[in-house]
């Protein structure tokens, strides 16, 4: 019985420490392809609406600027993508960024 209540708090645990594992290397481009837009400019969001209720008519809005320390460094974007594919698979790309399908950039 003891052994079995040791299994259960320890499974949630292997759980979370598994989830920091290598991805696979496609998985990882995918991810890291978004860093290197980041390293080349800021992304802004803005949405601007009018929104009808109970209370009468009201307009909205919003700005958002995403900006990452690789922009504010002037670092090069294939190698910010290079470094994050081997930081989150262990392996190198499986072709440079400039290749990558989405890359404009």
């Amino acid at each position: 019985m003891r052994a079995r209540a040791g299994l259960l708090v320890l499974s949630p645990l292997l759980a979370v420490l598994a989830a920091c594992g290598p991805v696979p290397v496609g998985q990882a481009e995918l991810t890291c392809l978004r860093d290197a837009e980041l390293a080349v400019r800021p992304r802004t969001n803005v949405a601007v609406g009018i929104g009808a209720g109970s209370g009468g008519t009201r307009g909205f809005g919003s700005v958002s600027v995403e900006m990452s320390g690789d922009y504010l460094r002037g670092r090069d974007p294939a190698q910010v993508y290079d470094r994050c594919v081997r930081s989150r698979s262990g392996q190198p790309p499986r072709r440079p960024l400039a290749e990558q399908p989405g890359w404009t950039g």
